[in-house]
């Protein structure tokens, strides 16, 4: 790992506390150009790319707290960002305790963004953790919050990061009958969590249960082509 570690990376020095104004175009030059740095690194080395993968999303919200996000345009940079990033993590063949290592400090990253930027990131876990070993880790030390929050407690139920990353880590150790009792204890409505219903359907080969249990759940507000890509 010391070569790993001993790494320059340009955008590190770019991506620092409070390193952006309030103007958006600078920083999203600079999300741009940093992920192209990783994946050019990956060309020759998986792992190293995911090493620079992890750190650029440990320092991307604390440095564009402070950016203008109101036209959503750097959110969905991040988001962007995100998605080509997370594949490069997840695909790295790098040994457990690495991956145990990425996995803690993209969990401090999240819990530590209150903008939020790196929601999204939750809604992954199960891809990041590669492998059904880690994800039970996972979903295991999120279930006990997940079930309070859940709970017939009203006084407990709240907000909890680590919703989507814990249906994601069931998803990814086949805990599906598991995802379907959890859900039917949430107290409410909400597709970004009920669409893990739908997927643990569609793994269990109950296709036509999948299409009834996402149409009758479905609100008002939620996109009919989003319920639809969900298999």
């Amino acid at each position: 790992m010391p070569a790993k570690q001993s790494h320059k990376w340009t955008f590190r020095s770019r991506f620092k506390r409070d390193a952006f104004g309030w103007r958006s175009q600078p920083a999203i030059t600079r999300i741009r150009e940093a992920v192209s740095e990783i994946k050019k690194a990956g060309r020759k080395d998986k792992v190293l790319a995911a090493e620079g993968a992890v750190l650029f999303l440990e320092r991307v919200s604390p440095a564009i707290q402070h950016v203008d996000s109101s036209s959503g345009a750097i959110g969905n940079a991040v988001n962007a960002a995100i998605d080509i990033l997370v594949p490069i993590i997840a695909e790295a063949p790098a040994e457990d305790k690495l991956r145990s290592d990425w996995l803690e400090r993209l969990w401090d990253a999240v819990e530590a963004d209150n903008i939020p930027y790196l929601e999204s990131l939750a809604d992954h876990w199960g891809t990041l953790c590669a492998t059904a070993v880690h994800a039970a880790h996972w979903a295991d030390r999120f279930l006990p919050v997940l079930r309070m929050a859940w709970g017939p407690d009203r006084n407990l139920h709240g907000y909890f990061k680590g919703t989507t990353a814990c249906l994601s880590a069931l998803h990814k150790c086949a805990r599906h009958e598991e995802i379907l009792e959890l859900l039917e204890t949430a107290p409410y409505k909400f597709w970004p969590y009920r669409c893990w219903g739908v997927k643990a359907l569609v793994a269990l080969s109950r296709k036509a249960e999948a299409i009834k249990y996402a149409e009758e759940r479905r609100e008002l507000n939620d996109s009919p082509i989003s319920i639809a890509l969900v298999h």
